[in-house]
């Protein structure tokens, strides 16, 4: 389409000099604005600008001097609500590896088996001592003291041969820790302490 067919050449010009003058003079905070709104989808927010800079050149009469930046910044947050609950509306978007996803997600019968022959796996590198301290306080749900009685042990002697046991069996599984574990694990055990 041509510029000649809207109108006289002077109009068009100065039309299109409005317009620049309105990008100019708003485009920038109008983006921070929506970007902002948006959580930080500059995609999404230069489209939303785009589109309300497109909406107030075509009903907005930029010769009259009047302030456009409130019914910019209205029209832009208006987009930005309309677009969330459009999404919201609309049935969730698939591709073709969704299925697969969710697949992954549940938990079946082979996760479990395999996940016990790990944990079984695990268990026999583990030293007597270690899986009995393991075995009285997870699977029985002891306490410190009721362990230290059956064992015929010190309650810290428990504590010690427990946090010992849980840091060789993480170790036998595979399980690295990370510096940060390591140095919370020497104030603060990352496993479960029954009561004493």
């Amino acid at each position: 389409m041509s510029w000649t067919v809207m109108g006289s050449t002077g109009a068009v010009a100065a039309r299109e000099r409005a317009m620049r003058t309105l990008y100019d003079d708003h485009a920038r905070d109008l983006y921070h604005y929506v970007l902002r709104l948006l959580g930080g989808d500059r995609h999404r927010a230069e489209d939303v600008v785009q589109e309300t800079l497109l909406r107030c050149w075509r009903t907005q009469s930029m010769e009259d001097n009047q302030p456009l930046r409130p019914w910019l910044f209205r029209v832009a947050r208006n987009l930005v609500i309309d677009e969330y609950r459009l999404r919201m509306a609309r049935p969730q978007e698939v591709d073709g590896t969704a299925w697969l996803d969710e697949l992954l997600a549940k938990s079946d019968d082979v996760d479990r088996l395999l996940s016990s022959m790990i944990l079984q796996q695990g268990f026999k590198a583990l030293s007597s001592k270690h899986r009995q301290v393991l075995y009285e306080t997870y699977y029985t749900g002891r306490s410190t003291r009721e362990v230290a009685l059956v064992l015929g042990i010190p309650p810290g002697t428990v504590k010690s041969r427990l946090y010992h046991a849980v840091r060789a069996l993480r170790m036998a599984l595979g399980i690295v820790e990370t510096p940060d574990e390591e140095v919370s694990a020497k104030h603060q055990p990352q496993w479960h302490t029954p009561a004493a």
